[in-house]
């Protein structure tokens, strides 16, 4: 199983930015963290970070037939990209909205997520710690989605043996 964790705009900032609301984590720092989960849970995994709309969306496209699970932080474009909530819901893919910040504490117009009614899920304000919680329930759903899709396939050959 894959998957893919896109990070969007100023995630490249991490540990030098806003440290009062992003942390001191860089953001190379959570990614290590991330593959040792993998790396315990058999799980491939790949990194993309860009500051570009175009690329993000490029990236999820990209995704289909290759990821089984995609996490992705997009950051600024959360309350502004139609475009990338387009992607998600196109690739067909669970995808996880992770956010090291509460956004719903924060702006006004920080709190409103496009991208979430998209998305299995929202994790948002545990700081590095939302990655790891995006990581459980990404390699939940894809097993679960393994499982149904294991399930129909037993069910599709005992139907063809009784033929």
């Amino acid at each position: 199983m894959k998957v893919v964790v896109i990070q969007g705009p100023n995630l490249n900032m991490l540990g030098h930015r806003e440290q009062n609301i992003y942390g001191p984590m860089k953001l190379e720092d959570i990614h290590k963290q991330m593959e040792g989960f993998a790396q315990q849970n058999g799980i491939e995994i790949e990194f993309f970070q860009s500051n570009l709309e175009g690329e993000i969306i490029d990236r999820l496209q990209e995704c289909m037939g290759e990821a089984n699970g995609i996490i992705i932080n997009p950051a600024a474009y959360t309350h502004t990209s139609i475009a990338i909530r387009d992607a998600i819901a196109a690739v067909q893919i669970p995808t996880v909205e992770v956010h090291l910040s509460n956004i719903h504490a924060r702006e006004e117009f920080r709190q409103k997520s496009l991208i979430a009614p998209v998305c299995a899920g929202q994790i948002s304000g545990f700081g590095p710690f939302s990655y790891h919680m995006a990581m459980v329930a990404i390699t939940q759903i894809m097993n679960e989605v393994k499982a149904m899709k294991e399930a129909q396939q037993a069910q599709q050959a005992q139907q063809n043996l009784q033929k």
